[in-house]
This record gives structure tokens, C-alpha cells and sequence, in this order.
């Protein structure tokens, strides 16, 4: 009697979902960022830009001791450091909506020295935070449901985005807080 492996349940309906709701998250940054208005009417939140950096720089250390455990099969401490970065980037994400929720958009100044770096710097640290977003959903849930292959092959590509999120998100808070003289 040969025994068979159950055909493992389509990936689509997971895919798709997280698809919308990462879909869901980048509209409702943009309308809070760009379209909402900000009371800014307490300091008392002002340490939230400060605080998303540091989550950011967190979960940035935590992706390459991440990948470190896993270049030398240490699977389980490999995951653990996964988990610990994508905690640090879930609350980095709770900060920056509380933080645009209070204060709105906080821009460049515009005689500013480093202006013409610090603009394409960002540009592409929000360009590459929303392609990201999906792409460490979709490898986290092809890791917790024990679909390896094709988390192999996600995570080659998710992992240096959301690296370059992490550490980019902590640059762009230290130029704007050098370019606003604090």
C-alpha cells in the first residue's frame, strides 16, 4: 500500500488576502499622511518620530542576526529573530500611524542642505516599504504553514527589501532631524 501526501490547500486565498489588506494599510497611510488633518496640537507625542526609528533600527538589527542564525542552519533561533523583527516593524507601524494620526506630514526644509539626497531617499524607502509589506506577509505565512520551498525562494528576495526599509527609515529620521537643526 503506497501512502500519499495530502495535496497541501492553494496558497491564493491566503495571498490574495493579505494582497488586501496590505493594499488596504497603503490607502489608509496615504489618506492619513496626505488627506487627513492632524490635530498637532500637543508635544506630548513627540517623542514618536525618535521611537519609530529606534523600532526601525531594532527590527533591522534583528533581520541580520536573523539571517545569520539561518547562513548557519540555527532554524529555530533563525525564527525567533524573525518573529522579534517583525514585532519591532508591527510596532513601528502602530507608532507611525500614531504618530501621522497627531502630527501630520513632517517635511523637508526646503533650503535644506542634503535636500537633493534626502528626497530620493525617501522616495524610495516609501516605494519599497509598500512593495515590502505584502512580501514579508506572504513569507512569514509560507514559514508558519510549513511551506519551506517557497519561503526559501520569497524570502531571497523579501529580506533585503525589508532591510533596506529598516535602515533607510532610521536615515531619513536623522536627516530630518539634522535638517531641522534638533
Amino acid at each position: 500500500m503506497t501512502v500519499t501526501a495530502a495535496p497541501q490547500s492553494s496558497t491564493r486565498p491566503a495571498i490574495a488576502a493579505i494582497l488586501a489588506i496590505s493594499a488596504a494599510v497603503t490607502l489608509f497611510l496615504f489618506w492619513l499622511i496626505y488627506v487627513h488633518p492632524a490635530s498637532a496640537t500637543s508635544a506630548q507625542y513627540a517623542f514618536l518620530p525618535a521611537l519609530n526609528a529606534i523600532l526601525n533600527g531594532l527590527s533591522a538589527t534583528s533581520l541580520l542576526i536573523g539571517y545569520t542564525f539561518i547562513r548557519s542552519r540555527n532554524i529555530k533561533a533563525h525564527r525567533a529573530a524573525m518573529i522579534t523583527a517583525f514585532g519591532f516593524s508591527t510596532l513601528f507601524l502602530v507608532s507611525y500611524i500614531l504618530h501621522h494620526a497627531l502630527h501630520g506630514d513632517v517635511r523637508y526644509p526646503a533650503h535644506a542642505a542634503l535636500r537633493s539626497v534626502y528626497l530620493p531617499l525617501l522616495a524610495s524607502h516609501i516605494i519599497l516599504a509598500i512593495v515590502a509589506l505584502p512580501m514579508v506577509l506572504v513569507t512569514f505565512f509560507f514559514s508558519l504553514s510549513g511551506r519551506f520551498p517557497q519561503h526559501r525562494k520569497v524570502a531571497r528576495y523579501t529580506f533585503p527589501l525589508w532591510l533596506y526599509v529598516s535602515v533607510t527609515g532610521v536615515i531619513t529620521y536623522v536627516m530630518l532631524r539634522l535638517a531641522q537643526g534638533q
